[in-house]
């Protein structure tokens, strides 16, 4: 099979994408859509556009939640000690 610019077709993976709806994201990731929109924007998750509809992989949105992973010990700056 070819493409309509008559490149070869890739190969089809053989394993199940579970894709999430732009507003299922961003509820997992308790955001609003708005900010999910600019993480995609700038690159910080990975999104697909499929005609006018964009989804994402849920496994790029779990990577992206332990990418956000707070290291112990880099908040004190948010709390001063008297």
């Amino acid at each position: 099979m070819q493409l309509m610019n008559g490149g070869p077709m890739p190969e089809q993976p053989t394993d199940n994408v579970d894709w999430l709806s732009t507003p299922a994201a961003a509820k997992r990731l308790g955001i609003t859509p708005r900010t999910l929109y600019r993480f995609i924007d700038e690159g910080h998750v990975t999104a697909y556009k499929f005609g006018r509809v964009i989804r994402l992989k849920k496994d790029d949105v779990d990577v992206f939640i332990e990418e956000c992973r707070v290291t112990p010990g880099t908040m004190k700056h948010l709390y001063p000690t008297p």
